[in-house]
């Protein structure tokens, strides 16, 4: 019913940039947290950033600086400016957000298919 689906990833040399977008469609009455998660071969995957229904936002230590999490709640989309990117950003970025799929139930987890970002000399 409901689908995330991002889009932006790509290779891109260190020091570049890359603008992920994450939209969600379907059946939806309402959006509460989305955030960013990545995962690196090898590696668990980890909170990225995180922006709540507010605009509240919270970054990873890692890309404090250098990331930047919005959302356009008329859009149903969130999305993730990168910058300075290094070779250890190389990961799959995975969408995740809080949906309500009916005005008679409360919101429940959602999981996009992932986008590959290669940072890359």
């Amino acid at each position: 019913q409901v689908q995330l689906v991002e889009s932006g990833g790509g290779l891109v040399q260190p020091g570049g940039s890359l603008r992920l977008s994450c939209a969600a469609s379907g059946s939806i009455t309402g959006i509460n947290g989305m955030g960013w998660y990545r995962q690196a071969p090898g590696k668990q995957r980890e909170l990225v950033a995180a922006v709540t229904s507010g605009g509240s936002t919270n970054y990873a230590d890692s890309v404090k600086g250098r990331f930047t999490i919005s959302r356009d709640n008329a859009k149903n989309t969130v999305y993730l400016q990168m910058n300075s990117l290094k070779p250890e950003d190389t990961a799959v970025y995975y969408c995740n957000a809080d949906i309500r799929v009916s005005v008679t139930s409360w919101y429940s987890n959602h999981w996009g298919q992932g986008t590959q970002v290669t940072v890359s000399s």
